[in-house]
């Protein structure tokens, strides 16, 4: 499938395979320098380009991306933390490094491919095959609690519920930096980064209202850990919130929390935890919450502060 892309002034000076890999959401910069070397790629309808060839603002860039093939998701015996479970859903405790669901690049060890083996056909199938039973997700280095939907009637419910932001979601983080008010609340318009194209951003033209409530637990040197309850649920919510206050979440590297000043050594993606978990059961009727232990990292690196 060829699409063409007029390069603007934010992407003069630009190699053309971080160019696609910007474009292109959730395709790698690796898949696009194959695809380069393989022809598939023109700049004002000249080909014989190359990964480093340098755009210029007004360029014209073709690419021919051949069609999705169909992938099987098969289910997986891998271990479940699973906090809670009945007929309509469950609750899991998602471990840190765990995609949610399959997408380019990952279609094992996926919570999905882990939940279609426990829960065999009891799942709801409004996302589809790719994502059966997901009816949220969270990021894949963010810990702790996630809703999985046993049937469509239970998938429904809850996703109105999130909808109209009436489902409890707290978490736990570690961000850099001293936060010196005890509490407060975030409000920004959270939407595509303008030229970054893998990150989201502050944005009050093209991005969506979002709110986002916090409180400072503990306060290090150089660190504070915090609880942050979400009024909204945007992508990469919490963690753009706190990088545009200057406080970016420990070991973020996508938004800055793996700075000189603030980086831990063997540390892996953001230190943020989905801790809490609330909603109306869409079959008992009744409020219930679950809550996810903090992961054993986290502990250790709140030890390690104290001391």
């Amino acid at each position: 499938m060829k699409q063409e892309f007029e390069v603007d002034e934010a992407f003069d000076g630009e190699r053309l395979d971080k160019f696609l890999a910007q474009i292109y959401e959730g395709q790698s910069r690796s898949f696009f320098q194959k695809l380069i070397r393989a022809g598939g790629a023109e700049i004002n309808h000249k080909t014989g380009v190359k990964n480093s060839t340098v755009l210029e603002n007004g360029d014209l860039v073709t690419i021919d991306i051949p069609e999705a093939r169909s992938v099987e998701i098969c289910p997986e015996a891998i271990p479940l933390d699973i906090l809670y479970e009945d007929d309509d859903l469950l609750i899991v405790n998602k471990p840190k490094g765990m995609v949610v669901h399959p997408s380019a690049g990952h279609y094992s060890g996926t919570l999905v491919n882990a939940v279609m083996y426990h829960c065999r056909d009891s799942l709801s199938g409004i996302n589809g095959e790719i994502r059966p039973g997901i009816v949220h997700r969270i990021d894949k280095d963010t810990t702790g609690s996630l809703i999985v939907c046993k049937n469509d009637l239970a998938h429904v419910e809850i996703a109105r519920q999130i909808k109209e932001h009436s489902v409890t979601r707290r978490y736990r983080g570690i961000v850099c930096g001293v936060v010196k008010d005890d509490s407060g609340t975030v409000h920004g318009d959270i939407g595509r980064h303008p030229t970054q194209r893998k990150k989201m951003a502050v944005n009050p033209k093209n991005g969506k209202p979002a709110t986002t409530h916090y409180r400072v637990l503990e306060r290090f040197e150089k660190y504070t850990y915090m609880e942050f309850q979400l009024e909204t649920g945007r992508t990469h919510q919490i963690r753009v919130h706190m990088s545009s206050m200057g406080f970016p979440l420990l070991g973020d590297e996508l938004y800055g929390g793996t700075g000189k000043n603030c980086a831990v050594k063997g540390l892996q993606g953001q230190t943020l935890h989905a801790m809490t978990i609330g909603f109306i059961h869409p079959s008992l009727h009744r409020y219930m919450e679950f809550s996810a232990p903090l992961p054993e990292y986290f502990e250790t690196l709140l030890k390690k502060f104290r001391n």
